[in-house]
């Protein structure tokens, strides 16, 4: 794919709205299986995720690609996926090699452009095993009501600014970002909630699992696309915790030495509660190759005031969400998560296309 081919397929790709989006990959597919939503977008309209399954139905190996984890998100995957069926792809996979999309898995999130769940969760912090503990965060405790304020006068986010900068102060901003994002099972619909049990969406992928036998393969390879960490349009491939050392190891020899580990410090990221590599590690082990392949957009410190807002819309002012004041919150939470621009978007392409490449040489590798 050169630069003037990468430059053109952009607009067929990407998408503006959750509806354009999901109109894209059902044209690109002949069939899929659409999983309904409980909760409507803003207009009424009905939403699904869809799985799209191409190859024989009992390969023995499988690529999965997953779009809209986080909300917003699902414009990047969702053109990622796009490209991978405009190149043809799926028409290319080796024997006994098959390739499963997912799109749009918290198809709530992308239609109303918030990164949670209708249940006000992360997705990404929801596969923890339920039947045990929650895993404690008293950190985000001590700071919750700054993090989120109830309201949003210059005096209130001033107060806030000051506590989280003394916390700064104290701690580190490591330990400040650990308490922040790791996850947190105790203040429902604040910055990285996990729930108390699964949500829709997690069990959504849950029945895709089973309805397309992943548990059964000899050898999965996961890519789940993110936005809004590392640098700009950049597409950094993390390995997540769950999977230990052996996981990352998989992962460079399938997509080489740009592969980052949290457990090695090496990631944009940090160590995580309830990522969905939970998930593929409990039921496919050491036969599975799981990577977020998270591209950047703008500096985290923009991104920390985008979710602040779009967390005290949602628990302070839910009724406002389509209202003036919610469509200009939810604006700049899609735009942060999904620039607008042709430079990225480009960046994005090339990326994701050498990544696909790279998973199906691997899996044919094994043949």
């Amino acid at each position: 794919m050169n630069f003037d081919i990468a430059k053109q397929i952009a607009p067929a790709v990407f998408s503006d709205t959750y509806l354009e989006a999901r109109r894209k990959l059902l044209a690109a597919a002949t069939t899929s299986s659409a999983h309904q939503c409980s909760n409507s977008g803003p207009s009424g309209e009905v939403l699904y995720t869809d799985a799209v399954y191409f190859g024989p139905s009992d390969a023995k190996n499988l690529l999965v690609l997953i779009s809209g984890t986080h909300g917003p998100e699902g414009y990047c995957g969702s053109a990622a996926q796009l490209l991978f069926l405009q190149a043809k792809l799926h028409e290319t996979l080796p024997p006994s090699t098959a390739v499963l999309l997912i799109h749009a898995l918290n198809c709530y999130g992308f239609a109303w452009d918030r990164r949670g769940t209708a249940e006000g969760c992360d997705l990404n912090r929801n596969f923890i095993d339920f039947s045990k503990p929650v895993p404690p965060n008293p950190e985000y405790e001590d700071l919750a009501e700054h993090f989120v304020p109830a309201n949003r006068t210059a005096e209130q986010i001033r107060v806030a600014e000051a506590a989280i900068s003394k916390y700064r102060a104290l701690h580190g901003e490591v330990a400040l970002r650990s308490a922040r994002v790791r996850g947190q099972y105790t203040r429902p619909g604040g910055l990285f909630y996990g729930g108390t049990g699964p949500t829709e969406a997690r069990q959504t992928l849950e029945k895709i699992a089973l309805e397309f036998r992943v548990a059964a393969r000899e050898r999965v390879v996961i890519i789940d696309y993110h936005t809004g960490l590392g640098p700009y349009g950049y597409g950094e491939l993390q390995c997540e915790q769950p999977s230990r050392f052996g996981g990352y190891e998989r992962a460079t020899k399938i997509f080489g030495a740009t592969v980052t580990s949290s457990d090695l410090g090496t990631s944009s990221s940090i160590m995580l509660h309830g990522t969905q590599d939970e998930f593929w590690q409990r039921i496919l082990g050491e036969r599975h190759t799981y990577v977020c392949l998270e591209y950047g957009t703008y500096d985290i410190a923009r991104g920390r005031e985008i979710l602040r807002n779009e967390h005290w819309l949602f628990m302070y002012q839910p009724e406002a969400a389509d209202a003036d004041l919610g469509r200009q919150i939810r604006n700049a939470t899609k735009l942060y998560f999904y620039p607008q621009a042709a430079d990225w978007k480009e960046m994005i392409l090339w990326r994701a296309h050498l990544v696909h490449r790279q998973a199906i040489e691997a899996l044919g590798s094994a043949e």
